[in-house]
């Protein structure tokens, strides 16, 4: 069976692949009109975010037999073409998941203790101790949108925290514990003081949180986001904020991740949020740590080892 992997990996998928039989051609850097005259003569393809997976390039892959995703999104895939083809599909979000549970505890803990802010004024000679005055997160209660593989990671990680935890998946029933409360969505918003979003991008989920939604929470509350940036746009954020709906918010991701791709709206909303204390941006690598580079290989290899060696 031929692979043909399309984007940045580490290079231990090669071996891992390898040592299983399968023929491997490694092209990060391939265009997508190269993968479109390319792919028919592959079984597999492995894949990141370089390009959708859609009905014309899926056309051409005639041999097609599975997509290997090394993340969690699944959003770019044309999910029904591909069960109607009977294409298999592996993802790798267990492979990520830790990583993604500790970059939201960290950005939380950092925005509660005005982290980023007191570094800046320390290395300027400013030592303003009252003005960095920060937030206990025991005793706070924590909502979670979404109980899949990364908000039943991020969860985990809290027990230690002495928080209460309200879990939240509109798809999933069942799944409670002693130390995870499974509730209405309705119960979250009217007790949480954190909200972590840990849902995939869909129809449902795409602005789901607009102002009017964030409105309805009982109290005002800090926001996570280490899941989809078009789940709450620029400006319905800067809106919250301005309104102290919102205390703060982590955001690893943003609604569009390509600056110079920017509307002239969003150039100026984001800009606004960018001069915000209380906000705190990484690049989309929650998921992005050296372990995790590898476990999504572990991850994705094994099921694709079950899928077709055994």
């Amino acid at each position: 069976m031929k692979i043909l992997i399309i984007d940045e990996m580490h290079l231990s998928i090669l071996d891992m692949l390898e040592k299983e039989g399968f023929q491997v051609t490694y092209s990060p850097k391939i265009t997508r009109a190269e993968i479109i005259d390319q792919v028919g003569a592959y079984e597999g393809l492995i894949i990141r975010s370089k390009t959708p997976m859609d009905r014309e390039l899926l056309e051409k892959a005639t041999r097609l037999k599975f997509i290997g995703r090394a993340g969690a999104g699944l959003d770019q895939i044309d999910l029904d073409y591909l069960n109607d083809r009977g294409v298999k599909l592996f993802h790798a979000a267990k492979g990520n998941r830790d990583a993604v549970a500790e970059h939201a505890i960290g950005g939380l803990l950092a925005l509660f203790n005005h982290i980023p802010k007191a570094d800046q004024e320390v290395r300027k000679g400013i030592w303003d101790r009252e003005g960095n005055r920060g937030h206990e997160l025991m005793g706070k209660t924590v909502g979670i949108f979404g109980y899949g593989n990364m908000g039943s990671a991020f969860a985990k990680r809290l027990k230690g925290f002495g928080v209460q935890i309200l879990a939240y998946d509109k798809y999933k029933v069942d799944f409670g514990t002693e130390t995870v409360h499974e509730v209405m969505w309705e119960k979250v918003k009217a007790e949480a003081d954190v909200l972590s979003i840990h849902v995939p991008l869909t129809p449902e989920t795409r602005d789901f949180f607009t102002l009017e939604e964030l409105k309805s929470f009982a109290k005002p509350f800090w926001l996570i986001n280490t899941a989809r940036g078009e789940v709450i746009s620029f400006e319905t954020l800067n809106q919250a904020l301005d309104q102290r709906v919102l205390k703060g918010a982590v955001l690893d991701v943003l609604e569009n991740e390509k600056f110079q791709k920017f509307s002239a709206s969003q150039k100026a909303e984001f800009e606004r949020l960018a001069q915000r204390e209380n906000v705190i941006f990484s690049p989309h690598v929650a998921g992005w740590t050296f372990e995790s580079y590898i476990k999504i290989n572990e991850v994705l290899v094994k099921q694709i080892k079950k899928a077709f060696r055994n």
